[in-house]
């Protein structure tokens, strides 16, 4: 449990993918208002409609800031359907600590925020062509 504790603190610290995108594919923006969490995160997907590169910035507690790098890290090279059907158990494994109902909100403040972004998108596996 520690070391999950640890990871926590140092995604915290030192997030992975933080930053903006030139010219991304789409990006959403929500908070969290009552804790004050906000989260951005940015895609570009490549010509088949997968997860090329992602970003997302933002400010908030420890939880919702490691959850943001962990779900940016495991949606790199997903499709856009795989990305709208990652559920919040999966997240939650990702980050590996029992959560109160406070803290569930913060871990998966980035999930609402990336599905939210991708369903905006038309999926191209999902267009016909006739």
């Amino acid at each position: 449990m520690d070391i999950y504790r640890e990871q926590i603190i140092d995604l915290y610290e030192n997030p992975l993918n933080y930053g903006e995108l030139e010219n991304p594919s789409f990006s959403y923006e929500e908070d969290n208002p009552l804790c004050g969490d906000v989260v951005r995160i940015e895609v570009k997907l490549d010509e088949n409609g997968r997860v090329a590169d992602v970003s997302w910035n933002g400010d908030g507690c420890a939880i919702s800031q490691a959850a943001a790098s962990l779900l940016t890290e495991e949606s790199q090279g997903m499709t856009l359907g795989e990305v709208k059907a990652f559920d919040k158990d999966t997240l939650l494994e990702l980050i590996g600590v029992p959560l109160s109902m406070a803290r569930l909100k913060c871990a998966l403040l980035s999930l609402k925020v990336l599905k939210a972004g991708a369903y905006g998108i038309p999926d191209p596996s999902e267009m016909r062509t006739e």
